[in-house]
């Protein structure tokens, strides 16, 4: 029996990437794995984790940062030794200690990067405008500097390093890892879309009207902001277009100021955080899904939109140009360009037969990232 450790900084029922991760893993073991998770969590315990066949130990968030972080590394100490490998989802918070108790008890340390922590980490800050390809080519100092010096010594010093992306693994080799020891696997969309039809789902929600969605955490590069502006043009196009906002940030405040200040309440929706099975409601009652990001690694919200047959609209950034081919399964455009939007949305907006042809052949891209496929390729990977 090869025992398994992953560690990782969130754990459903809060929602993200690493929490569906962690969770697909588990619950879908081989025979031959034993797997343990520890994650920090919003609660202690939930009534749920009993039917987990798989071990689980919750680290609560709600403790001081020290204590949290020190909680969490004993634990991590403690089950480190019993395991043949371990997989962390986060550099930081998860990551750093394990790669201690990973060095300590000399096991094999494997970590999942989605993304560049030190420029995140600048942008809430307000340290950085720069987007993240930028960001890579300038000198970095104080705070920052330290991070992204960090996160590199730690996956210099991995023994394998998964990324969700080819263009991820451009950006993790330009931090100075070896190219042998980046492995890209695919996200596999493990998600059931809804049976309602359009008009249920849209009385479910309780939102009428031609739906755009679009989701994701509410930071800058997400590019919420430019959605809301254009939301005047766009209901020239149709009066009846409507935006709905899926999600939940520091950005949030800012948004609904900015959406009751153009006066459009009740034409642009900040609904919030939804678990997987309110936003198959959602895509249920969605005309397009709309990504207008600046930075994206690999996105689940792509794949889980076709899924669903919701057509797609997304920025031409990283990982997105690896899903959608232009024309063919999705619309391409300019992060933030405001006439590249319109014409996107209006052009998708008033062509049934675009709209059709995307839903088709996104549904036969999404089919080729199967969460079976995924979870082979990592149990392979780990068990080499």
């Amino acid at each position: 029996m090869t025992k398994i450790l992953i560690t990782s900084g969130i754990f459903p029922p809060d929602i993200g990437g690493p929490a569906s991760y962690a969770m697909t893993l588990g619950k879908n073991k081989p025979k031959d794995f034993s797997v343990t998770v520890i994650s920090y969590s919003s609660k202690s315990r939930y009534p749920s984790d009993k039917d987990l066949n798989f071990n689980l130990i919750r680290v609560w968030n709600g403790w001081p940062i020290w204590v949290k972080h020190s909680f969490f590394g004993l634990k991590v100490l403690s089950h480190v030794r019993r395991a043949d490998m371990v997989l962390s989802l986060n550099i930081w918070s998860a990551g750093f200690p394990t790669y201690i108790a990973c060095k300590i008890f000399k096991k094999k340390f494997f970590v999942r990067v989605v993304g560049d922590y030190a420029w995140e980490v600048a942008v809430g800050k307000k340290k950085t405008s720069l987007l993240i390809d930028d960001f890579q080519k300038v000198k970095k100092s104080g705070w920052i500097r330290t991070l992204s010096n960090f996160q590199a010594k730690i996956l210099k010093k991995a023994d394998g390093v998964i990324v969700p992306s080819k263009y991820l693994a451009t950006l993790v080799k330009g931090w100075g890892v070896s190219p042998e020891k980046i492995h890209v696997i695919y996200n596999g969309v493990d998600f059931n879309k809804s049976e309602l039809t359009k008009e249920e789902a849209r009385k479910k929600i309780g939102i009428p009207g031609n739906l755009i969605i679009s989701s994701g955490r509410l930071v800058p590069w997400k590019g919420f902001k430019m959605l809301i502006k254009i939301m005047p043009k766009i209901l020239e196009v149709n009066q009846f277009l409507r935006l709905i906002i899926i999600g939940d940030g520091p950005e949030r405040k800012a948004l609904e100021s900015m959406v009751k200040n153009m006066g459009l309440d009740r034409k642009v929706y900040i609904v919030g955080k939804k678990s997987k099975e309110e936003m198959a409601v959602y895509f249920a009652a969605a005309d397009m899904f709309v990504l207008n990001s600046g930075y994206e690694g690999f996105s689940h919200q792509i794949l889980e939109s076709m899924v669903a047959g919701v057509p797609v609209i997304a920025s031409a950034v990283g990982g997105n140009k690896e899903v959608i081919e232009q024309g063919r399964n999705g619309f391409l455009v300019k992060y933030n360009d405001e006439f590249n939007l319109i014409e996107a949305i209006k052009g998708m907006h008033q062509s049934l037969e675009i709209r059709d042809e995307f839903a088709a052949e996104g549904r036969e891209t999404a089919a080729k990232y199967s969460s079976e496929k995924m979870i082979k390729e990592t149990f392979k990977l780990l068990n080499g």
